[in-house]
């Protein structure tokens, strides 16, 4: 495996151009002239304290780039907010500049001085990304490229099923690593078949220097908490490292006369030899919620979507909700020579939600909201456990065939998941509106114990190869993963086992050092299902169906400030029923173009701005019905602009913003209802002094700084997007 050492890219370079225009000149034309004609773009040269000006000269590239010692994690780039690269499953953790993908990596110092609390919170801040439920809500759900992306699909050191369905706090972790696009052969399959991409979260590590770290905080009315955060590294040459991390929050967040209780203990032990690494991670986080967020459907008829209710308010007042999750992890990897490298990894989580809510998805249709707000409200337990484990194996080697260099991993990867539920309701709903929400009604029958409903076994063998040719100015990535889909009869449920091949081409050519040019072909896996007694094809069972995707880039690093645009295409298959028979003869076709930059726009102004605009549409439905119509849930524009400067009047002052769009979009498949555009913006600032010799750092952050009232939407389902929230925050290191 052959590549280019990464500069340390925290030493920025200055621009002979105004970043501006040099911006505008990539987004709008020199990317295109890469792209079509191979031509080499004349650009203004970087410089950096330890390196000369830039040439089209390149060296050896690596596919698996240049990586920080402890850890491993790849470098963060200027700036700090985002590293050069990270874990891409199969093909290990890589430079960004290497892949044929587009990807996004948040540091941990992101966010820190942004506050995120969960995954969410990290994730909007790229267009192409969307959340799918506001702060104080259930949990976190994702849009990508159009694509619904759960919860359970996030993978926790690049393993699937380990994560919560409602959410991670972040305090633990290290970086947030998105993919956008399907990764069924990177990653191999999430339990859900989410296909949109695939969100990986990183736990922290001890660092060589000690840490340790107390943080206070404050958000909305009354919740308060604290964060610890202790790092030690020993042995002769720093070989064992412990992090340590605790959180305690509670009170009021931004729902009137609600609760939100969060716990958290992890314990992160690893070691760093010459030729073995190994690390472990347990964590234990508990929680409790009452009056959280909800979620709500509209009635089937409606033409008119209602105003936004205040968003403080919660219109299914008494609902409760109380968490836990218990997860253990721990990979090896062994250097059996030079070159080649044995690795594997294991993890188990038990995680359980009770809650008090009236489920809203697939109601009758006097529980759903209509044009004035009126729905009737029932009540009930709604309870879930779900454990699981999962691992991966896998051999990397690299060496030359003549003149072409060569990285061939194989790997397998596994996951067992067994998943129960309790779910009753009352039976008289009584009348509500979310302007005057009544009380929930009360429930009358006792809370039973969640029974096992579901069982997954998924299992898979991938095998990748990387040619790098021309002294590693052309990456060619080929690989294929055989991937299993098996989901046990439980309670007379139908059982499902399939299994399909997904492929990857993967190309990478670099006609100036510091400028890629990708193209990629990639599928995603949803498991196809069998055809219920009800149809004329009953007992049909269909393989695991293919979402493909076509995708080409131009990525250039200039220095300090690194721009990527992509254009891309997914057709997803989906189910329709025709003539009584059921099969996957529908289809969604999800077109776009994006366009990010982020870095140093020059010393001290750190900038993140994302555009992405799409077009999604039903190419094929049932009878033709709908067909052409835009998908429904999905924005056609979307736009996100971040600035972080360092103010030069105040020593260790800095103020930040950022604005987050989302344009209009069908609530429906007819495309009747449409759901209005919203902005929002989010100001803060920072100080970092120092008060009896300690370092300390003081935040403040308000997010939705107008106090905007917008409809957070997803295809089948609505939530109030958050209202005002200030958060507050004091650090200091002992």
């Amino acid at each position: 495996m052959h590549s280019t050492s990464v500069r340390d890219a925290g030493l920025a370079s200055s621009f002979k151009l105004s970043p501006l225009m040099s911006l505008i000149q990539h987004c709008l034309g020199i990317s295109f002239a890469v792209a079509a004609a191979g031509v080499a773009a004349q650009t203004a040269p970087t410089t950096t304290p330890s390196t000369t000006p830039a040439t089209t000269t390149l060296g050896q590239v690596e596919v698996i780039g240049q990586a920080e010692a402890i850890g491993g994690l790849q470098k963060t780039y200027s700036g700090g907010q985002l590293a050069r690269g990270g874990d891409l499953g199969i093909l290990g953790r890589t430079d960004l500049m290497d892949v044929p993908f587009s990807t996004t990596n948040y540091t941990s110092e992101l966010i820190e001085n942004q506050q995120g609390l969960t995954i969410a919170d990290v994730v909007m801040n790229d267009a192409s990304v969307r959340t799918l439920q506001a702060r104080g809500g259930y949990g976190d759900d994702f849009q990508i490229r159009g694509f619904s992306v759960g919860a359970r699909d996030v993978s926790m050191n690049g393993l699937y099923g380990l994560v919560p369905a409602t959410r991670v706090p972040l305090e633990m972790i290290e970086r947030v690593e998105v993919l956008k696009g399907p990764g069924s052969l990177t990653n191999g399959v999430g339990p859900s078949g989410s296909i949109g991409g695939t969100i990986n979260v990183v736990t922290k590590r001890a660092n060589d220097i000690p840490l340790t770290r107390l943080t206070s905080t404050y958000m909305g009315k009354a919740q308060f908490g604290t964060h610890l955060d202790v790092g030690r590294r020993f042995g002769a040459d720093n070989q064992w490292g412990v992090r340590v991390n605790g959180v305690w929050r509670n009170g009021e967040g931004n729902i009137d006369d609600g609760r939100q209780r969060v716990a958290l203990g992890s314990l992160g032990v690893d070691y760093a030899g010459e030729r073995l690494r190994w690390s472990a991670d347990v964590m234990r986080t508990t929680g409790k919620t009452t009056e959280f967020r909800p979620q709500s459907a509209f009635r089937a008829g409606t033409t008119q979507i209602p105003a936004v209710p205040d968003a403080r308010t919660n219109f299914y007042p008494g609902t409760e909700l109380t968490e836990q999750a218990k997860t253990a992890i721990s990979r090896i990897e062994f250097d059996l020579g030079k070159n080649t490298t044995l690795y594997g990894s294991i993890g188990y989580t038990d995680a359980s939600t009770d809650q008090t809510f009236p489920t809203a998805v697939s109601r009758p249709t006097d529980l759903r909201i209509d044009s004035q707000g009126n729905f009737s409200v029932n009540n009930g337990y709604y309870d879930e456990y779900n454990k699981a484990t999962s691992g991966d194996v896998g051999l990397r080697t690299r060496f030359r065939t003549g003149a072409i260099g060569h990285t061939v991993v194989v790997s397998a990867n596994a996951l067992q998941r067994e998943t129960g539920y309790f779910y009753q309701l009352t039976n008289t709903p009584v009348a509500s509106n979310i302007y005057n929400p009544s009380p929930l009604p009360a429930i009358t029958f006792a809370r039973g114990k969640p029974s096992k409903t579901a069982e997954l076994a998924q299992h898979s063998f991938a095998v990748a190869d990387t040619l790098s040719l021309f002294n590693g100015r052309f990456l060619a990535t080929l690989g294929l993963r055989d991937q299993t889909i098996d989901q046990k009869s439980v309670n007379g449920s139908t059982p499902y086992k399939a299994s399909s091949v997904t492929p990857l081409v993967g190309l990478v050519f670099k006609p100036l050092k510091d400028t890629s040019v990708y193209y990629n072909y990639t599928a995603g896996l949803t498991a196809g299902g069998v055809a219920g007694p009800a149809y004329e094809n009953r007992g049909e069972v269909f393989a695991p169906q293919k979402s493909r995707q076509h995708e080409i880039g131009v990525k250039r690093d200039w220095g300090s400030l690194i721009t990527q645009i992509a254009v891309y295409q997914i057709e997803n298959p989906s189910s329709i029923v025709e003539n009584n028979v059921y099969s996957f003869g529908g289809e969604q076709r999800n077109r776009g173009i994006e366009l990010t930059a982020y870095g140093e726009i020059q010393r001290g102004l750190r900038a993140m701005a994302s555009v992405a605009l799409m077009d999604a549409k039903l190419v094929r439905t049932a009878s033709g019905t709908n067909q052409g119509n835009d998908a429904n849930g999905v924005p056609t524009r979307t736009f996100n602009v971040g600035l972080d400067w360092d103010t030069p009047w105040v020593q260790g002052l800095s103020v930040n913003g950022r604005v987050i769009h989302t344009s209009s979009m069908w609530y429906d498949a007819s495309n009747t209802l449409r759901m209005p555009a919203w902005t929002r913006v989010d100001l803060g600032a920072r100080y970092a002094t120092q008060v009896a010799g300690k370092p300390v750092v003081l935040r403040a952050n308000l997010e939705n700084v107008a106090d905007k009232g917008y409809w957070v939407t997803a295809k089948g389902y609505a939530t109030v997007g958050a209202p005002r929230t200030l958060m507050l925050s004091a650090q200091v290191d002992f």
